[in-house]
């Protein structure tokens, strides 16, 4: 029985009415009459509905001129119009004055209590979910997730709905937009959040020792191997497991990923003994796992695996308005670690801060930031303590540059070493930071320092 929903008939039509009322009572449902829309407007001023269903064609107020009223008032209340009148400019009207619902007289009885089921579960489903966001919303913890843009409001209001539940998540975007501190924002919400956040850089291990890394080993199973160690995997028990660049796996990881995620247990490498837990998996990647599927180089049902819940997180071009808080909560950070004083920055660095186009994201705003922190030596930073930086990475600046200032090559070789051992450079001799920068795997950088007699 549905005793809890009441509804509001209104129809000038005596007769009509009151085959209604006793139709949809008999079905469960509480009833109340009106006879005209003006009547039908002021019942839900003063009394609350769960739904109105309702005739267009009435003697003094219309059921169209009624609904207006109504959706003023009430516009989350789903109101069902009813016509002996039928054409489609009506219906079409009537669906863009806010109507749920169009029914033509006369009733079919299964349709009209199809319509009634529906959208009163439409409404109740809005209505938990409103009050979902309320209820989540006042006990979220951000953390250190900055942003009031409206892509950031969008995904933490995602992130928000996906941490109290168990399901596996895929959080994909450009490097450096902060897809590790997603992953953290999820555990920290999660009923998980007392256990361990476990984080493993899948680009930054080599393929022999990422397996080990991942489930552990046996004394004795290769080389090297002196004594027992405990993999990623047993150490998240009872927590997350952030898998971060999951797309330079190769194929043969990414089988045993996949038993991982459909039975949750494995065996450590050298060993026999089946280890069973009860973990979380986060995964994250930059690359088009989607196109990577196609080629062949990412396994489809992993994919499918992972990609459970998909997060995107927007780069910083997509979400200027955040850049001032990013930058001011940079500033503060920065000037307390460095001991400090001050206060912000000159409507022209700022400006410059937001007219640069962050191929880097936010981890390069956070090191520009950081640097001219370091650098200033004013009470605010001013143009010319973030201009250097942002002026080396413009594409303007480079087009500024003389020929002489350009290396000469003599082939494509050249070009590719050169450009190897700058990125190398700029990534502070990291091997997986420039990997990253080049867009391409570690493996291949390896390779390609080796050809070149780099290292």
């Amino acid at each position: 029985m549905k005793t809890e929903n009441k509804i509001l008939v209104v129809d000038d039509d005596f007769a009509h009415r009151t085959m209604l009322k006793t139709l949809v009572g008999g079905w469960g449902y509480e009833v109340r009459e009106a006879d005209d829309g003006a009547t039908a407007v002021e019942a839900v001023a003063n009394e609350p509905f769960d739904l109105v269903l309702m005739d267009i064609r009435m003697a003094n107020v219309s059921g169209i001129e009624a609904l207006e009223e109504i959706r003023a008032f009430n516009p989350v209340l789903p109101v069902i119009l009813m016509t002996a009148y039928a054409s489609v400019e009506t219906a079409v009207g009537a669906l863009k004055k806010g109507a749920y619902d169009y029914l033509t007289k006369p009733l079919d009885f299964d349709e009209l209590r199809l319509a009634l089921e529906r959208a009163l579960e439409h409404r109740h489903l809005k209505e938990e979910n409103r009050m979902l966001r309320e209820s989540l919303g006042a006990h979220f913890d951000r953390g250190n997730l900055i942003g009031r843009s409206a892509a950031m409001t969008k995904l933490l209001d995602l992130v928000a709905q996906v941490a109290p539940s168990e399901a596996t998540v895929l959080v994909t975007g450009e490097s450096g937009t902060g897809k590790e501190m997603i992953a953290g924002a999820i555990h920290t919400n999660s009923p998980r959040k007392t256990g361990p956040f476990v984080r493993i850089n899948c680009a930054a291990i080599t393929e022999t020792l990422l397996e080990s890394e991942l489930f552990g080993h046996e004394k004795g199973s290769f080389t090297g191997a002196d004594r027992r160690k405990e993999g990623k995997f047993r150490l998240a028990d009872r927590g997350t497991i952030f898998l971060d660049e999951v797309s330079e796996m190769s194929l043969g990881m990414q089988v045993k990923l996949l038993r991982v995620l459909q039975e949750r247990e494995f065996t450590r490498v050298g060993g026999e003994d089946v280890i069973r837990v009860d973990v979380r998996v986060i995964a994250a990647t930059n690359r088009d796992l989607l196109r990577a599927v196609a080629e062949g180089r990412f396994r489809e049902d992993l994919f499918y695996r992972l990609n459970v819940v998909s997060l995107r997180v927007p780069p910083l071009r997509e979400r200027r308005e955040d850049i001032p808080l990013l930058a001011q909560h940079f500033l503060k950070t920065f000037a307390e670690r460095n001991r400090k004083t001050l206060q912000g920055f000159t409507p022209r660095a700022m400006d410059r801060l937001l007219r640069y186009p962050w191929p880097g994201n936010v981890r390069e705003l956070m090191n520009t930031i950081e640097r001219g922190v370091v650098l200033c030596r004013a009470d605010v930073l001013d143009e010319e303590d973030v201009a250097p930086v942002l002026e080396a990475e413009t594409p303007q600046a480079a087009a500024g540059q003389t020929a002489a200032a350009v290396p000469a090559v003599s082939s494509l070789e050249d070009v590719e070493k050169a450009t190897i051992l700058k990125t190398l450079d700029e990534a502070s001799g990291n091997k997986s930071e420039a990997a990253r920068r080049l867009g391409i795997t570690r493996r291949t950088l390896h390779l390609k320092l080796k050809k070149y007699g780099l290292m």
